[in-house]
């Protein structure tokens, strides 16, 4: 979806275990984790970012506070909680599916890609 030379790392403000949900809706895309394994915000805090995306309150205050001297954006792009979502697994699934298709949005629209680009036009 993004160009090969993007660096992309994801945390979040709690540690935990890796959702298979995300592994599910994610092989649906052809798309894969790899052996990535959750990190924290903290883990991360030595790494360098143009950009940090936050998708929940919690972890935009956080992001705010740990960034609050570096020269470094964070947006705020607010998402539903999949994993409030109870019912069959089909019901959870969707769930999952409405965020990934909310943030393939968003990162079309944020990057410009060109099918992004089109839409807009």
């Amino acid at each position: 979806m993004l160009p090969a030379t993007t660096f992309v790392a994801s945390a979040g403000v709690r540690s935990g275990e890796r959702d298979p949900f995300v592994d599910a809706v994610l092989a649906e895309e052809g798309l894969t984790l790899g052996e990535r394994q959750p990190r924290t915000l903290d883990e991360l805090e030595d790494d360098y970012f143009d950009l940090i995306v936050t998708l929940a309150p919690e972890a935009h205050h956080a992001a705010l506070e740990l960034t609050r001297s570096l020269a470094v954006e964070v947006e705020y792009w607010p998402m539903p909680d999949p994993t409030d979502t109870g019912g069959t697994r089909e019901h959870i699934m969707a769930a999952y599916r409405d965020v990934r298709e909310r943030l393939k949005t968003r990162i079309s629209r944020r990057f410009l890609l060109p099918e992004a680009k089109n839409a807009t036009d």
